[in-house]
């Protein structure tokens, strides 16, 4: 059973550059961008909290500044520390708080099969080719947002504002209410379980 520790700094002294957590190997499909906003499809195939590997058709430079939204996990951000033969890794730029949401999640994913554990939702999770779109409140504001997660039951969106917990909400044309907070933005629960043909714009 996978389990996510920081190694402590002794262990760390002989090598600089030996990564400081442990690493797992995943499949977890996304979409990324570039500095120059270009997105690309990509997937994660190796990451701790502390960084990632993905396989892409972008060739992002060095040091560049990497923004990813990844099945499972949300929204990740980091610079590109190596290139690759068919992708690159990226050291993750995140709080404690953050690294520890990921370790969570990561040993949920690594030890899901292993386990038999079902899935975290009641039903699949989409990935979005459009991400980006806004959220409309009642009183008629409307707001820029980017969706990290979607599934027929709701969504998950990275958005600056906070409305409050049980707030009505349009995404896109689909009715909800928002049901959680969390750092990136919040999660709205649909008002009705939506059909697939219903999120083809967003897919």
């Amino acid at each position: 059973m996978y389990s996510f520790q920081q190694a402590s700094p002794a262990a760390r002294k002989p090598q600089p550059d030996q990564r400081s957590f442990q690493r797992v190997s995943v499949n977890l499909p996304g979409r990324l961008m570039l500095p120059n906003h270009d997105e690309y499809d990509c997937s994660v195939v190796d990451m701790s909290p502390g960084d990632a590997s993905f396989v892409c058709s972008a060739r992002p430079r060095v040091g560049e500044r990497i923004i990813a939204y990844v099945d499972h996990l949300g929204r990740i951000e980091g610079n590109v520390a190596h290139l690759g033969n068919e992708g690159f890794a990226i050291i993750l730029t995140a709080t404690d708080r953050k690294r520890e949401k990921l370790a969570a999640q990561l040993t949920w994913i690594a030890n899901k099969h292993e386990l038999g554990l079902p899935e975290d939702r009641r039903h699949n999770r989409l990935t979005p080719r459009n991400t980006r779109t806004e959220i409309t409140l009642d009183d008629g504001r409307r707001y820029p947002c980017r969706i990290i997660d979607l599934s027929l039951s709701g969504a998950a969106v990275d958005i600056d504002v906070r409305p409050a917990l049980g707030t009505p909400v349009q995404l896109g044309n689909m009715k909800g209410r928002v049901v959680r907070h969390f750092q990136e933005g919040v999660a709205i629960e649909f008002s009705s379980v939506q059909s697939k043909e219903a999120l083809t714009s967003f897919l």
